[in-house]
């Protein structure tokens, strides 16, 4: 039942992560703003993890796990309602700071479930099994909202608003409604956290997760996966959706979101297969693969010619049809194949041999994801500076990164330093 529980809860992170960038299209056509400008919610769900990284930490340390997770919940309901509002009074600040506090939601939730997984799992690569298990999930609702918001926005046009996407808003709002009631009455195992810290006893360290150098190139890592996965979607989203001839794929918000979509369902599909062979393929195989096929598809996308379609097949009014897509976006869909794994691999390498630390270095985990907004912001910039395609070399030098801290950087080379409680 507890790995039951943090699957679901990997399926709320995924619908408030995945709801920012079709949002971002309707946004953009609402304001009539830039790439950069309609990017921005997005980038507000993972700034938010630099502000509530170590205070998830924290309060995973001190009051354990269902307390943090239902915390985590609440902010979740109110950050999304906030979303609603600003469809009423559309306003975009307000939307800004829906986006801000959904971000402190995602921020806790994933302090929760990704040290619980990896602990339930034992760590090691029955640790990142899990984690890819939850994954799936994760990625079955990232198919699901994109293609929802742009079924629901419909052919983008300056009379599209945020209002338009009111019901699945109300379909949120109900869910982490029924999560929370759930979550309350369940009972929920404390992991590692049954010893009371040796800082709640006067005893000082010495030592931190910060003095694991595999660890702090982990953090990193964590921020180059984020920008690169949400990256790609969300610049792809709105690329397809641009109208402007040899510059945007000129389609619908609904085939945009489709397509999106199909993205994050190779992502599914990844890491089902990452959790059908993780007990028997290492983390740092797995991420040192991915990285590299990574780098080959981004490069095909950047180099293909704009002008150039492929057919692909979509559901559009109730039908499968086959619509013609820019072939950049078919080499950008195939990426959702290696980004799959990034996260469950990093973050089960980046803890390994942490012990007493692994709370604390959740925390500090989470707050590293912030980084993945810079990321995304400099991507726009360069999307609405030179091109859509251009931008890509932001997530090239992400996939390289990672491929360095696989094969190099993940190793743990401070075991002399004490993990266990005394």
């Amino acid at each position: 039942m507890p790995i039951v529980v943090m699957v679901i809860l990997f399926g709320i992170i995924s619908f408030v992560t995945n709801l920012a960038a079709p949002m971002g299209v309707i946004v953009k056509a609402q304001f009539q703003f830039s790439n950069f400008l309609g990017i921005l919610g997005s980038c507000a769900n993972f700034l938010a993890y630099a502000c509530m990284g170590i205070p998830s930490g924290i309060l995973l340390q001190k009051y354990g796990y269902k307390t943090t997770a239902l915390t985590g919940i609440a902010i979740g309901l109110a950050g999304v309602f906030i979303q609603y509002l600003s469809g009423v009074y559309s306003s975009f600040a307000i939307y800004l700071t829906g986006a801000f506090i959904a971000g402190f939601s995602m921020c806790v939730l994933n302090t929760v479930v990704n040290p619980m997984l990896n602990t339930l799992g034992g760590g090691g690569n029955k640790g990142n099994q899990l984690i890819q298990v939850g994954g799936s999930f994760y990625s079955f609702m990232g198919i699901v909202t994109p293609v929802f918001v742009g079924a629901l926005a419909g052919e983008v046009t300056k009379n599209t608003v945020i209002s338009n996407v009111n019901p699945l808003l109300f379909m949120a709002i109900g869910v982490f409604a029924l999560t929370f009631v759930a979550l309350f009455v369940l009972h929920l195992p404390e992991p590692g956290l049954s010893q009371t810290p040796s800082v709640e006893r006067g005893i000082k360290d010495r030592y931190s997760a910060w003095s694991f150098r595999h660890f702090v190139l982990g953090s990193i890592g964590v921020s180059c996966s984020v920008g690169i996965e949400v990256g790609i979607a969300g610049t792809m989203n709105l690329f397809l959706a641009d109208m402007k001839e040899g510059i945007g794929g000129g389609l619908t918000a609904e085939v945009a979101g489709f397509v999106t979509g199909v993205y994050f369902l190779l992502m599914f599909i990844g890491r089902f297969v990452g959790a059908s062979v993780g007990a028997k393929v290492s983390g740092r195989a797995m991420l040192a693969s991915a990285s590299m096929v990574g780098i080959v598809l981004l490069l095909a996308a950047i180099f293909a010619p704009v002008t150039v379609r492929a057919p692909f097949p979509v559901f559009t009014g109730g039908s499968l049809v086959v619509a013609d897509v820019p072939v950049n976006a078919v080499f950008l869909v195939l990426t959702g194949l290696c980004t799959s794994v990034m996260w469950g691999c990093i973050y089960n390498l980046a803890v390994d041999g942490l012990g007493k630390y692994l709370a604390s270095a959740s925390g500090i985990f989470m707050m590293m994801v912030g980084g993945g907004a810079f990321l995304m912001m400099v991507q726009n910039q360069i999307a609405d500076a030179v091109s859509y395609m251009a931008s890509y070399w932001v997530p090239v030098a992400g996939f390289a990164y990672l491929l360095f801290f696989a094969l190099k950087g993940s190793v743990n080379i401070n075991r002399n330093i004490p993990t266990e409680e005394v």
